[in-house]
């Protein structure tokens, strides 16, 4: 049997387990390691086995994602995210559909802090849906915001999928990181733009809470917040400035985090210990992810089917904007089968040949991957952030939440179509 052979059966033995629920890193190392040892034999498999892993998990980019990881727990388990949607809620609550476009920037918020979707998700999730209830919002759109918002964490820096990225494209994850933050604030705005068009015609979601804060209300509620932005300050503005690289940032992010919550009274024993047990958990089924995906990346570079299939779209004239169309409705597929995790480092091996010999900007490409990603969060039926907030609310029929994602998936497309119209919204800052 041919290595391309080999390496197409090894990708589709390894969606088949993961479709099967086997853990994402076990059904990408075991299949990886099959083929290795079919194409180069038992004793190069063996040699490729016990040295790949450990130079990329001694990678020294990697050590941002426990940094990240370790920030975005302390602030949440020190309720720093309690006085954003507080101050969000007051400033926007009559507008349009107000609780709503505060949760959606809460989550934004939140996001630049934290670097996980599903960490942004629960957070929101807890705090923002019950305030959303109280106040007769419609069912769908209150669970809807937060599992489409909560994607913001997988974009706005820092992003642990971009430090991922980064690293298996060779990709600077500070340029990604710069790249990320119009898009990010572009989706955020759609977001409130949709919601607060959509409640000006349908009044009926959305029923006016009848509280109106005062001007001393809102100013005092603005010096409760200060946390959060003095995060976003030393972490996007060291990796700007230059101070710090993105993986030094992670650092710089974890100790202000520990030390703003210290100031704060916020920092306990129980909190300390709960925020540094999920990190090295979360930590630890990364790593356990992207070995599984390193290994992979090997074997497709033994097999030659990435090339081959570039070499095939060469042959039938199919351009780069239709290479950019075919990967579009391929994550739409697995976005319903695989998560996001999963499915970036999946198809990461496949993808970064062809789009490099297309001669697309790899932080452009970049983007528009994490946004593909944001979509498979959010489409049935998986929808691992509609699963997120089903866990939460139990009594809302997952049929509801999914109705709700779908006006917020309508704005993904149109922000899609403006990053490949406008590829250099990417390189504005």
């Amino acid at each position: 049997m041919s290595g391309i052979a080999i390496g197409a059966l090894a990708l589709v033995g390894a969606i088949v387990l993961i479709g099967l629920r086997v853990h994402i890193g076990l059904a990408l190392g075991l299949t990886a390691i099959v083929g290795i040892n079919a194409i180069v034999g038992s004793a190069a498999m063996m040699a490729v086995v016990t040295s790949v892993p450990y130079e990329f998990a001694a990678s020294w980019e990697l050590s941002a994602i426990p940094m990240f990881l370790f920030m975005g727990n302390l602030v949440f388990h020190s309720g720093m995210t309690d006085s954003l949607f507080r101050a969000a809620r007051v400033w926007m609550s009559r507008l349009p559909g107000g609780l709503a476009i505060a949760t959606n920037f809460a989550c934004a918020g939140f996001a630049a802090a934290s670097g996980s979707s599903l960490a942004t998700t629960i957070s929101m999730a807890r705090i923002a849906i019950p305030e959303m209830r109280r106040h007769g919002y419609d069912l769908g759109l209150a669970t809807g915001v937060v599992a489409a918002a909560g994607t913001l964490g997988s974009l706005i820096p820092p992003s642990i999928l971009l430090v991922l990225y980064g690293i298996f494209a060779k990709v600077s994850v500070t340029k990604l990181f710069v790249a990320a933050i119009v898009p990010g604030v572009l989706t955020a705005l759609a977001y409130g733009a949709m919601i607060m068009i959509r409640c000006k015609l349908r009044p009926e979601l959305t029923p006016m809470p009848d509280e109106r804060a005062s001007w001393s209300e809102k100013l005092a509620v603005l010096r409760e917040i200060w946390p959060l932005p003095v995060l976003v300050i030393g972490v996007i503005g060291s990796i700007y400035s230059g101070i710090a690289t993105a993986t030094e940032a992670g650092a710089v992010g974890a100790v202000l985090a520990f030390l703003i919550a210290l100031l704060q009274g916020r920092l306990s024993l129980a909190t300390f210990r709960t925020s540094v047990v999920e990190s090295v958990q979360t930590t630890a089924s990364l790593f356990f992810i992207a070995l599984g995906a390193i290994l992979m990346v090997r074997l497709m570079a033994f097999s030659g089917l990435p090339q081959e299939i570039a070499d095939i779209m060469n042959a039938h004239a199919v351009g780069p904007w239709q290479l950019l169309a075919i990967t579009v409705v391929i994550f739409l597929i697995l976005g319903c089968l695989i998560d996001p995790m999963g499915m970036i480092l999946l198809t990461l091996p496949v993808f970064l040949p062809m789009f490099e010999s297309s001669g697309f900007d790899m932080v452009w490409f970049g983007i528009l991957i994490v946004k593909f990603v944001e979509i498979g969060l959010l489409t049935p039926p998986l929808g691992l952030n509609v699963f997120a907030v089903k866990s939460l609310e139990r009594d809302i029929p997952l049929g509801v939440i999914f109705r709700g994602v779908g006006w917020f998936l309508l704005c993904e497309l149109i922000v899609v179509a403006i990053l490949c119209a406008f590829p250099g919204i990417t390189q504005i800052l």
